[in-house]
């Protein structure tokens, strides 16, 4: 049975990614990439469906750990006979090596004996097709065993006397202080000739290089600066390094209320996510890859206007058909279990706002793809203006009736404002007419996008509803943190929306979804209050929040996509790129504002 969805780690080899509990089972894995069939898919149902364990043979306790600024993942067993450390690790590295197949990956599981001796057992059951199917197992010569089923095919290394049953893979065995024994799961296609075996110990050097370089770039954030360097981890492990892209997270129909249907494909990108990611990685010091990022977006989107997707592929694809699979009984009994995600072909017109912002980040190294990036925007913008006054799906994806959500007409607004405001040559004929209709939109949301008798923004036009995505109007410059209107609706999403000292996304039971049941707490819209009580200059509120909302990472320093305050566990897709892109953005937020209060300076504007 799968483990709460906090007791997992990640490690990944920004391809693909793998979800270690803290008992050394791995529940979840897709190969060759994040979007892939899974072959361990025991995360949603059970060990049936694909695992591999890695434990000693008898009781014994159990820590663990990330190296440093790495996505290695470190677990000391102790048990009565001795001590033996497990070093869990994809192979990564910034290209792939010469010769190799596009279509391979690894996981490497090395076990260090420290004291005594201890006995291990590892049982690998793969289940290709999400765990529908059984593969062929069979033995090779030099003790390695392989898996096929049609194009897939598994190869272990590294297990002395396999023994075979029931298409699973189990291998006893002692190791001793001083003693380093490397299990090596490789995958690739079953039509190759079988590479050759991989240096286990030196991959580990590589990999931990590869990791050691790339995380000593993060800039600091005052004491938070660990948190941000994991965050940034996790980030940089749920990219996809042969296109830039970034997935919103490792898992698929991770649910956002035990039991229920909320169950959707997270391992795609979003343009959602675009610009708020993109400021994360240029804050933090990324700036290579959030341009592979903004170009990633550039070609994503590229073509005609009226065709753009909430969502993509890895590389752009989009085609992402949603179905569900029967067969799988879902996390914790949490149906259905889906591939894909209808939500790619909502109307969410917030994203204009976020499309033109991510292509407006130029800097000196990236005046040669301007003159595209003019056309493709003004495209944009030509179409914008034809569809800006309809009703849309908004931020969340509503599967109800579309409405026009305040949010959504915010983020318009700032697609004309920032269009309007462009120095290059192809606004000049437009930019009278956006910056009227920036001002335009802008009006008429201070008129139906408020509430008349409270004072507050509202969910949508003509409600009285409150929405957490309302948070942003400060952080995107809407209105400042301090506005009447803002502090009206700071005040009222605290005594409405505010469930067990977390934000709530919006009141689920009146139907604005379309969709049964509830949900825990969108973890990102906590973290939007705690900017805007920094904004607002109220600092020991926003610090007190902050502190709670990192507490709630797991102990690997992970973050889901919701927690549940009452059954005090993290629910929904898992680890979720938006939980930690805000975070990081509330981490600098904080740090700054305690060190312009330490000096006496002026704290930083809403941006």
């Amino acid at each position: 049975m799968a483990g709460s969805i906090e007791d997992y780690a990640m490690i990944g080899n920004c391809r693909s990614a793998a979800l270690v509990s803290r008992h050394g089972v791995i529940d979840w894995l897709c190969l060759p990439r994040f979007d892939a069939e899974a072959c361990f898919a025991a995360l949603l149902g059970d060990d049936r469906h694909g695992h591999w364990s890695l434990q000693p043979t008898r009781p014994a306790q159990a820590s663990r750990q990330y190296r440093d600024g790495s996505l290695v993942l470190e677990t000391l067993w102790v048990c009565e006979t001795g001590r033996v450390r497990v070093i869990d690790f994809m192979p990564s590295r910034e290209r792939q090596p010469a010769g190799d197949p596009a279509e391979s990956a690894s996981v490497i599981r090395l076990v260090e004996g420290i004291e005594g001796r201890v006995e291990l057992l590892s049982r690998l059951l793969p289940r290709f097709d999400y765990g529908r199917v059984v593969p062929a197992v069979r033995r090779m010569g030099c003790g390695a065993v392989t898996a096929v089923a049609g194009p897939h095919r598994l190869v272990l290394r590294g297990a002395d006397q396999v023994e075979i049953e029931d298409a699973a893979m189990l291998a006893r065995f002692e190791v001793a202080a001083g003693e380093v024994r490397a299990l090596v799961l490789g995958y690739d296609a079953s039509h190759w000739e079988v590479p050759a075996p991989l240096q286990a110990g030196r991959e580990l050097e590589l990999t931990e290089a590869f990791w050691h370089g790339w995380s000593s770039v993060c800039r600091r954030a005052g004491e938070w600066s660990d948190l941000v360097s994991r965050s940034l981890v996790t980030l940089k492990g749920l990219s996809y390094l042969p296109t830039g892209g970034i997935v919103a997270a490792a898992t698929t129909s991770l649910p956002e209320q035990l039991g229920g249907a909320r169950n959707w494909d997270y391992r795609y990108c979003w343009i959602r996510d675009a610009s708020l990611t993109l400021s994360a990685l240029l804050k933090a010091g990324y700036r290579d890859e959030a341009m592979a990022w903004r170009e990633w977006v550039r070609r994503a989107v590229a073509g005609r206007p009226e065709q753009l997707q909430v969502m993509y592929g890895l590389a752009g694809e989009r085609r992402l058909d949603e179905y569900e699979l029967s067969w799988l009984p879902g996390y914790e009994d949490s149906r259905p279990v889906r591939v894909g995600n209808a939500a790619a072909s909502q109307l969410q017109l917030d994203i204009f706002g976020e499309l033109v912002g991510i292509l407006a980040v130029t800097g000196e190294t990236e005046t040669a793809s301007a003159d595209s990036d003019d056309g493709l925007g003004l495209s944009f913008m030509l179409h914008l203006e034809a569809i800006w006054q309809q009703p849309d799906e908004g931020l969340w994806e509503i599967r109800g009736e579309p409405r026009c959500f305040t949010h959504s007409r915010i983020m318009t607004w700032l697609a004309f404002r920032q269009a309007a405001d462009s120095p290059r040559p192809v606004a000049a004929h437009h930019r009278t007419r956006w910056a009227a209709l920036a001002d335009r939109i802008r009006k008429e949301v201070l008129q139906k996008g408020v509430d008349s008798e409270d004072g507050h923004f509202v969910q949508s036009f003509g409600s009285r509803a409150l929405d957490a995505s309302l948070l942003l109007a400060p952080l995107v410059g809407f209105v400042e943190a301090t506005d009447p209107r803002m502090r009206a609706t700071v005040a009222a999403i605290e005594q409405r929306l505010v469930r067990g000292g977390l934000v709530m996304r919006y009141d689920t039971g009146d139907g604005v979804d379309g969709l049964q049941g509830g949900e825990g707490a969108f973890l990102a819209c906590s973290f939007w209050l705690v900017e805007n009580y920094v904004l607002q200059g109220r600092i020991t509120e926003a610090r007190a929040w902050f502190e709670r909302l990192v507490g709630l990472c797991n102990d690997v320093g992970l973050l889901a996509e919701e927690y549940d305050p009452v059954s005090q566990r993290q629910l929904g897709n898992f680890p979720q790129a938006f939980s930690h892109v805000a975070l990081v953005h509330a981490a600098f937020r904080l740090a700054e504002a305690e060190a312009g209060k330490a000096t006496g300076a002026t704290p930083p504007p809403a941006t």
